[in-house]
Parts: structure tokens; sequence; C-alpha cells
């Protein structure tokens, strides 16, 4: 699971699957939806703010540590709650602008989805890690002397920590190679990261995992074997090491 400040839990596939005419409403009311998932994403990093400085919960395994927001982590409610939040932004914007019934009825359908999904996250608790490890920038790609099957390649590389545990791999960069092979190398490492792992394949959703051990922080990788293309795929990051208890005071944005 991704950490919740990687960015917007949803994506605009995540809005689409729950609303199969958000493209066409976007389109007529020129409503900018990305900019919507990060204005929903930002109005629930407030709430979780203020629920995670309140008194009551559990500060981490056996009370250590201070859970802050980038310690959390973007469990199902959360995701449901940021996706229908969105879709509420989207109907609210389009209503203003057209004062159409229609647009009403999906804005408030949507409200009351996120506040469903909301009392899930209550009811469950609030995705946190221990030592949360964030999503790897899309690394830097370069020819290398070797032979591998020529044709472009996607490679994605992700951080991990003390304990193993890998976070979000990264968005993919493409290499195109003809008769030569290529080499990784991550960005800036997070301070706590240990290594990283190489991801890579012939297309976007197939990116499988290239090293056997994990490679240390100032490390690079050249893809010196034929690219595997069976095994570990790329991971969405950590899950939850503990859930902080959420008051039903939590506040609706």
């Amino acid at each position: 699971m991704a950490l919740f400040n990687d960015g917007p839990a949803s994506s605009i596939e995540d809005l689409q699957a729950h609303d199969t005419q958000l493209p066409e409403v976007a389109n007529t009311e020129a409503i900018d939806v990305t900019r919507k998932l990060e204005l929903a994403h930002e109005e629930m990093a407030v709430e979780l703010r203020v629920q995670l400085a309140r008194p009551g919960g559990s500060a981490g395994l056996g009370g250590v540590g201070v859970p802050w927001l980038d310690h959390v982590v973007v469990t199902p409610p959360l995701k449901l709650w940021h996706t229908f939040r969105t879709l509420e932004l989207v109907y609210r914007d389009a209503y203003r602008s057209q004062l159409n019934d229609r647009y009403a009825s999906k804005r408030d359908e949507y409200h009351s989805l996120a506040d469903w999904a909301r009392e899930k996250l209550i009811q469950s608790g609030i995705g946190m890690t221990q030592d949360p490890v964030p999503q790897a920038q899309p690394p830097i790609l370069e020819p290398a002397p070797g032979a591998i099957a020529g044709g472009e390649y996607y490679v994605a590389v992700a951080w991990t920590n003390s304990a193993g545990e890998e976070g979000a791999a990264s968005r993919p960069r493409t290499i195109t190679v003809n008769g030569r092979t290529f080499q990784a190398r991550p960005g800036a490492a997070p301070a706590n990261a240990r290594g990283w792992n190489v991801y890579a394949g012939t297309g976007p959703k197939m990116l499988i995992l290239q090293n056997t051990t994990v490679l240390r922080p100032d490390e690079s990788w050249t893809q010196v074997n034929p690219v595997v293309s069976i095994g570990r795929t790329a991971g969405p990051g950590q899950t939850p090491s503990y859930m902080r208890p959420a008051p039903r005071t939590l506040q609706r944005g």
C-alpha cells in the first residue's frame, strides 16, 4: 500500500470505475479532475493531522514513536474516502456552473458515499507504519555495454528500509536499447533507506523484479542478463504496522 504522503490515493481511472460519465462531465464543464484529486487529498491531510494530534490512540507498537502524517498508509477505506470526496468536488463544481439538478443529485450521492467510507475508516482505524518508506522517484537510465534483446524497456525502482519493507515503486521510465543494455540508478535516497530494488519489463504493467539481492543505496544496476519476465511484480508499498484508533469526532471537510 502507498503512503498517504506519496500523493493522491486515487487516480482518474479509479474515479471512472465509479462514474463512467466523469470524462464527459469534466470536458463539458471544463473541470480539472487532476486538480480535484489534489484538493481532496489536501483536505483529507488537514483532517488526518487533527486526528493524529489527538490523545488517546497508541503512538505506535508498544507505544513508541510519534504518529505523523508521513506514517499513514493508504488502506482501502481511506482510498475510497478520497475517491468519493474527489467525485463530490467534481459534481459540486459542475452544479455551481449549470445549477443542473442531475449534478446536484450526483454531488449529494458522493457526499453520502464519502461519509460512508470515512465511517469505515473510523471503524477500522488509521493504518500506520513504524518506519515509512516514501515512493521512489523515477530512475536514471543510461545505455551500457552489454547485449540484451533490442527494444523499449520500462524500468522502475523502490526503496527498502532496515526491516526489508519496500516502499511504493516509482513511476517507470523508458529506455530503448539496440545491441546494448541499460544501467539504472535511483534518485536521492530517503534518510532511512538501506537498499533498493529494480523492476523492469517490456510494458508499464509488466514490471518484474530483476535483482536477486537488495542493492545498496549508492549502487547502480546493469541489466547483464535478459530481462526476467516471471516473478515478483512492482508493489504498491508498505502494509500497516498497526491501526491507530479514530474517534468519531473526526471531522468532515
